[in-house]
């Protein structure tokens, strides 16, 4: 891998952080107004269409839609829309900055899971790196301080649901297109969007009382064009994401450019802060630190040992 490959990587995740939690900032600022599979559907189809047009004619054409791996592509866009549903729920409750930093716990959740799932070996080193984050999460969720917000415990699932697409992600090993991956995520999120759109669509499932239930079940709505702007620049963002997320994994050793996705934190820290004025508290401080600090070391002690098969692989995250 040469030096421009390394640093255009770099660059690649870098902006893909950007895109991805400015994609965040706006799901959430629009999140009193539509229901979330109506937002997600436009996005999905406004990124798909990108990917159509643009990314794949890049990639070489359309002829690298025809996997041999599609079933495998389907169940890693079925993990991703799993995640897609626990991430952004979280939002309706969770101030984004929390709700990204608890996300974050991935990297130790992939550690843990490629021992059990694919029989790899980790180090003592790891495995404490493993226990400090998961006491960030602890401190975080604040269990026992009388302020335990439920919601806080969807991110934890959306970080459980792309460990798995992660790891399914290295069994396909390197052949894929990026634009191939990231069409059969935006393919299972239309599908499923739609799907839902279809039975839920009418509002009748809706409790404006349970502000969770309201967000996923209440009536789809013709947007304004105002907010249709912002639902086709969701999809941009989204498609750009994607797409960048992918290319860095591919031009780049995963371990130089893995922690570079902590670039999210801050980017969301800024983001909850301006637009929604949340402050982080002090605990929360302390429960950031520990999750990024601990999934920091992880994804240096997994470079340091030079392993064969890298711990990350590309990954068109689709939080």
């Amino acid at each position: 891998m040469g030096i421009n490959s390394k640093y255009l990587g770099i660059i690649c995740i870098t902006l893909a952080q950007v895109f991805f939690t400015t994609q965040d900032m706006a799901i959430k600022l629009i999140s009193g107004n539509y229901a979330l599979h109506q937002i997600i559907l436009i996005r999905a189809s406004v990124a798909i269409l990108f990917t159509l047009l643009v990314f794949l004619p890049i990639d070489g054409g359309y002829k690298y839609l025809l996997s041999k791996r599609i079933g495998l592509h389907l169940l890693r866009g079925f993990g991703i829309v799993i995640a897609n549903l626990c991430f952004f729920t979280s939002l309706v409750t969770l101030p984004l900055a929390e709700a990204v930093a608890i996300f974050f716990i991935a990297p130790l959740l992939i550690t843990s899971l490629s021992v059990l799932l694919i029989g790899e070996k980790v180090v003592m080193q790891s495995w404490v790196a493993v226990f400090v984050g998961l006491i960030g999460v602890l401190i975080m969720l604040r269990p026992g301080f009388g302020i335990f917000n439920p919601a806080s415990m969807l991110p934890l699932g959306a970080a459980l649901a792309y460990s798995l697409v992660q790891i399914m992600t290295r069994k396909m090993g390197e052949a894929e297109k990026a634009s191939t991956m990231v069409f059969y995520i935006q393919l299972n999120l239309v599908f499923f969007s739609s799907l839902m759109g279809l039975i839920f669509g009418d509002g009748n499932l809706a409790d404006p009382s349970q502000p969770i239930i309201f967000y996923l079940f209440r009536a789809w709505i013709v947007p304004t064009w105002p907010d249709l702007m912002i639902m086709f620049g969701i999809g941009m963002f989204s498609g750009l994401g994607a797409y960048f997320i992918s290319q860095a994994y591919r031009i780049s050793k995963a371990g130089i450019i893995a922690p570079f996705e902590y670039v999210a934190l801050p980017l969301s820290i800024f983001w909850s802060i301006t637009i929604f004025g949340d402050w982080p508290d002090i605990v929360s401080w302390i429960g950031i630190v520990l999750i990024a600090g601990s999934g920091l070391y992880v994804v240096y002690s997994e470079t340091v040992q030079g392993r064969k098969k890298d711990l990350y692989r590309p990954i068109p995250r689709n939080r």
